[in-house]
């Protein structure tokens, strides 16, 4: 979940395992750490959208302290690092709530896992030509993200803030075609990358969370955002994710105990969230029953 990177950035960064050079790794795109965590160098590929943020250095480190060097692989968009990891070009990804894997995987007849979990963010609206909802004038323009789960979410968060009506209600099915007629502004769909820079030609955007910092917002100047404390939050929780043949990779699961425990760790994700994250470390059976099930809602719609 603005956002000036363009393309895909090839560079990585990398974590070099406590100070010791003759230790021996494994190369990322071949399972990593399927020897499990401790002993030898390991190194690990993560795909992520916010390389850059600052906490990613340090869960590198922490990772490096416990013998695994991670190497993070920065993606400009969100519909690049499922593809990457089903491919096995990445060991692991860390961008997506379970919602937006449960699309991916329905529309690629795929079977990506969720193996921890990080957070949940609120998903805000943001102006810097209004200060308020009710300045947003009858018939504006309001920017959305086009993905299919965060379009959903993002026409929800518009009904909850009295901009828009659904005619279904409010579903995580739903779409611009549901607006009613008589809603107070236009929905425009573009890409999530480019919401938060689409805000000198609209009224307001949704933006998520992985762009607001980039694009100079702050958090606590959204006009209206969700509650991610609700129960209908959950399937925005947000994932480590990996190949079902991975789900059980000590290595892999250490590096999910290191982001949930490590407290410089979780104290620079809140950090970055403008203290709006909701820090979680939800057991992975959950996950994967919220998966599933958002998974079949899809099917039925």
């Amino acid at each position: 979940m603005a956002f000036t990177r363009s393309g895909r950035i090839a560079a990585s960064i990398a974590a070099l395992a406590l100070g010791t050079a003759g230790l021996a790794s494994c190369a990322g795109n071949d399972g990593g750490g399927s020897g499990g965590a401790g002993g030898d160098d390991e190194t690990v590929t993560i795909g992520v959208v916010g390389a850059s943020d600052a906490y990613w250095q340090t869960f590198v480190d922490a990772a490096a302290e416990e013998g695994i060097t991670v190497e993070l692989e920065d993606f400009a968009e969100y519909t690049q690092p499922n593809p990457a990891l089903s491919e096995g070009e990445l060991d692991l990804n860390q961008f997506q709530h379970l919602q937006y894997l449960a699309d991916y995987n329905v529309s690629n007849n795929d079977d990506l896992v969720p193996i921890g979990a990080t957070a949940i963010y609120p998903l805000g609206l943001f102006s810097t030509t209004h200060e308020s909802l009710d300045e947003i004038p009858d018939g504006g323009t309001v920017a959305i993200p086009s993905d299919p789960s965060n379009r959903a979410r993002a026409l929800n968060v518009l009904q909850e803030a009295g901009l828009v009506e659904l005619s279904d209600g409010g579903t995580f099915a739903s779409e611009p075609s549901d607006v009613e007629p008589s809603s107070r502004v236009e929905v425009m769909e573009m890409d999530a990358s480019f919401t938060a820079t689409s805000l000198a030609d609209v009224d307001a955007a949704v933006v998520n969370n992985d762009f607001v910092t980039d694009a100079g917002l702050k958090f606590d100047e959204a006009l209206f955002q969700d509650d991610p404390e609700a129960e209908s939050a959950q399937p925005f929780i947000n994932v480590f994710a990996a190949r079902a043949d991975d789900a059980d990779n000590e290595t892999y699961l250490k590096l999910v105990e290191i982001y949930q425990t490590n407290q410089d760790v979780q104290d620079g994700v809140f950090e970055n969230s403008g203290d709006s994250a909701i820090l979680l470390d939800t057991p992975v059976e959950e996950l994967q029953q919220i998966l599933q099930d958002a998974e079949d809602q899809i099917r039925e719609n």
